[in-house]
């Protein structure tokens, strides 16, 4: 399935490009402030705070580097338990491999396929320090019952909404539902900016602090340097200035560039769009797939907006997933399975991690779940040749024979 055209191809940007970025572009190119000075990226962090629902928001250079600092802010001491979602991508939980903590995998529930509450409440112990948790698709977590169990136990949540942008859950955006949270600009998310950047929110004030300090090298620039001749050193030829920053403390550099934040601001206003698009090819998608009963969507509560950034069903067993995978890509459809269950991988069965830790999220990646392409940039030709491929493949699979209804056209987008 590798080098292949694909007449539905997976989505290689998740946000719509308008004429809006094409001018925000054409003005940096001619902006005679210089572009680190920070005023496009605090605008984009007060419009991207208001917009979940936060306090604080703080802009970094990557959805990656975002996780390692918001990590940074949990403490974590040697014999600190965390527990973590094993449905995730490994950015999510790489960060913990630097801290001298033990990381308990929670299993998913069979449905959302969110950390699930109750097998949640079996790991806690009186070392359990934090919680990480996805949203995973865009679908929220059950944050209530989570949150509940965080205050009672005392441990932090920390929410990874890379998926999440646009979604709700009761009303409310995740990123303000958890202690902390992070999230992803990077290009198959609802809001790109075109390249590579993230955001870290939260309410503390202390913990806001904290990480502009870490974003970048604490510097004094109020604090003189001694001249060469008052510190014993040989003249020079040229006039030392009198002021020179001088660091306090270190940061990592991870300032999030102008032209970033200055397209991030510009395509907030777009990402309801982009995700109203998901949701009405996801209807579409599930009305195939209510047809056919071998064939399950992941879905929300009926308290929750699902923002679709990953379209994901589930199949009866495996023979059937790897048919009608093997059926769509004969179709010209691109598939792929996200994702590997992370207590598997080489790094964490390192630490001892076995199969068998999560069997929901292990039977999930195993024999049932696969993602249709869904995202805002497939022009209704795509979306209606994706309907017609699913059904002729489900139905395939059916013996041959096509559910009856038909299918109402949906206009998602243009062609």
């Amino acid at each position: 399935m590798l080098d292949k055209s694909y007449l539905v191809p997976w989505g290689k940007r998740g946000s719509l490009s308008t004429d809006t970025e094409a001018a925000v572009l054409a003005e940096l190119v001619h902006e005679s402030t210089p572009l680190p000075a920070g005023a496009r990226r605090e605008r984009f962090e007060r419009s991207f705070a208001a917009s979940v629902g936060s306090r604080h928001a703080i802009s970094v250079n990557s959805g990656a580097v975002a996780l390692q600092m918001a990590i940074r802010m949990l403490d974590l001491a040697p014999g600190d338990e965390v527990i973590a979602t094993p449905q995730t991508h490994r950015a999510t939980v790489q960060p913990l491999l630097d801290h001298d903590v033990q990381v308990r995998f929670c299993d998913i529930d069979p449905t959302t396929l969110n950390l699930d509450p109750a097998a949640l409440e079996a790991l806690i112990t009186p070392h359990t320090r934090a919680l990480l948790l996805v949203h995973y698709g865009g679908c929220p977590a059950e944050m209530d019952t989570v949150m509940a169990l965080a205050r009672r136990h005392g441990f932090l949540v920390l929410e990874d909404c890379v998926h999440a942008l646009g979604a709700r859950y009761r009303g409310r955006s995740p990123g303000s539902l958890a202690d902390l949270a992070t999230f992803s600009l990077r290009n198959a998310k609802s809001s790109t900016a075109l390249g590579e950047g993230g955001l870290i929110t939260c309410d503390r004030d202390d913990w806001a602090e904290r990480l502009h300090r870490l974003r970048a090298p604490d510097g004094d620039t109020r604090t003189a340097y001694p001249q060469p001749a008052a510190a014993g050193l040989p003249g020079t030829s040229y006039a030392m200035p009198l002021q020179r920053g001088c660091l306090r403390r270190p940061g990592s550099d991870a300032t999030m560039p102008e032209v970033v934040a200055a397209l991030g601001q510009a395509q907030l206003a777009g990402v309801e769009t982009a995700v109203a698009r998901r949701r009405a090819l996801a209807g579409r998608l599930d009305e195939v797939l209510g047809r056919y009963p071998f064939l399950t969507p992941q879905s929300a509560p009926a308290h929750s907006a699902h923002a679709y950034h990953l379209y994901t069903c589930l199949a009866d067993h495996q023979e059937l997933r790897d048919r009608l995978v093997l059926a769509l890509d004969r179709r010209g459809v691109e598939i792929q399975l996200r994702y590997f269950p992370q207590h598997l991988l080489p790094q964490w069965r390192q630490r001892g991690h076995l199969r068998g830790e999560c069997p929901v999220a292990e039977r999930s990646w195993f024999e049932q779940h696969l993602n249709l392409p869904c995202h805002p940039t497939l022009t209704l030709h795509q979306q209606d040749y994706l309907i017609e491929a699913l059904d002729g493949a489900l139905a395939e699979l059916n013996g041959g024979v096509p559910a009856p209804a038909a299918l109402p056209a949906t206009v998602c987008g243009p062609r």
